[in-house]
Formats: structure tokens, sequence, C-alpha cells
């Protein structure tokens, strides 16, 4: 086991592009001007510093994927989601690497 894995947990393998067959809502936590640049089909602009006023809108036990520049932001937006009690969340990370999912 690596140093990390013993401070952070091992992490579990998620299978992003099923989870997105299955209809997961992606939450893009870029601000509005990123998102404008480039962004996935059919993903939800919330930035970060809006995203627990905006959020209200989606239902606790929807599958949420989260993503955003690098995937700080989406690491941070999935904590917070999950202290706000919603189940089904992951850290997709960067958008661009969510891309491959919709060719």
């Amino acid at each position: 086991m690596g140093i990390f894995s013993a401070l952070f947990g091992k992490k579990e393998s998620v299978d992003m592009g099923q989870l997105i067959k299955n209809g997961a809502m992606i939450i893009d936590v870029r601000t509005a001007g990123e998102f404008s640049t480039g962004h996935i089909k059919g993903a939800k602009n919330m930035p970060l510093d809006k995203l627990m006023s905006q959020v209200t809108k989606v239902k606790k036990d929807q599958v949420i994927i989260t993503c955003c520049a690098s995937g700080m932001r989406s690491a941070s937006a999935k904590g917070m989601l999950k202290n706000a009690g919603y189940e089904n969340v992951q850290n997709g990370g960067s958008w661009t690497s969510l891309r491959k999912y919709f060719n």
C-alpha cells in the first residue's frame, strides 16, 4: 500500500462511462466564463461559489458527476454535495477527461 492510499484511502474504481450512459447528471463547477469557452453537451453549469443555491433543483437521489478544469473544484463540489445529503456523487475530474464518453 502506498503512502497516499494509506493517508487518503484506496480510490474506488468507478465506471464513469456507465454512469453517464445510465443518465448521470454532469455538473460543471467552473465559472460561467470558463464554461462558455467549452463544455460537455448537456452539462449543467453551477459555479462552485453558487453551487449550493443552485443544486436545490436536483433530486437528492440523482447520480451526479462533478467536473471542472483540473479536478480540484469538482472534488470540493463532491464534498459539499455529500455533506448536503446527495448520496450518489462522483468527482469526474476535468471536463476534458469526460469528453471521451460523448463521442
